[in-house]
């Protein structure tokens, strides 16, 4: 399969990008912590370049469908940096949802098949929540 093979560059980048969400996680739990938040993102962007490539990310980031999250995303990043770290977290937690809104049915189909969560997600009540999302989608 092209494509599909790991390299060292794609595989730091989902180092990079797994330690962004560990620090950013940290950051919330020790109360909002501007420091570690601010790495947290910093990682994750890092890692998110690494493991598609800068021009993937930049298209990403600047399509115009994206332009609301991508948006959200930097706002919610700076004032981070200027110590409104909840409300920054908040944003872009906003630019995150609607960012990466598309493949929230890919991660739930992955996350069925581990063996019990898949039994968590596949109960009938998670299920129509998640079939509302799926009707939601705008076709690319």
């Amino acid at each position: 399969m092209v494509g599909l093979e790991m390299n060292d560059r794609k595989k730091i980048g989902i180092g990079l990008t797994g330690f962004g969400v560990l620090f950013s996680f940290l950051g919330i739990i020790f109360f909002f912590d501007k420091g570690l938040l601010a790495m947290g993102n910093i990682l994750f962007i890092a890692g998110v370049t690494l493991t598609i490539g800068m021009k993937s990310t930049m298209s990403f980031f600047l399509k115009p469908r994206n332009y609301k999250g991508s948006i959200s995303f930097v706002v919610g990043f700076v004032l981070v940096l200027l110590g409104w770290a909840i409300l920054g977290m908040i944003v872009e937690a906003y630019g995150f949802i609607v960012l990466f809104s598309g493949f929230w049915p890919t991660v739930v189909v992955f996350l069925g098949r581990i063996p019990v969560l898949g039994w968590l997600i596949n109960t009938p009540f998670l299920l129509a929540f998640f079939d509302r999302f799926r009707e939601r989608r705008v076709p690319v």
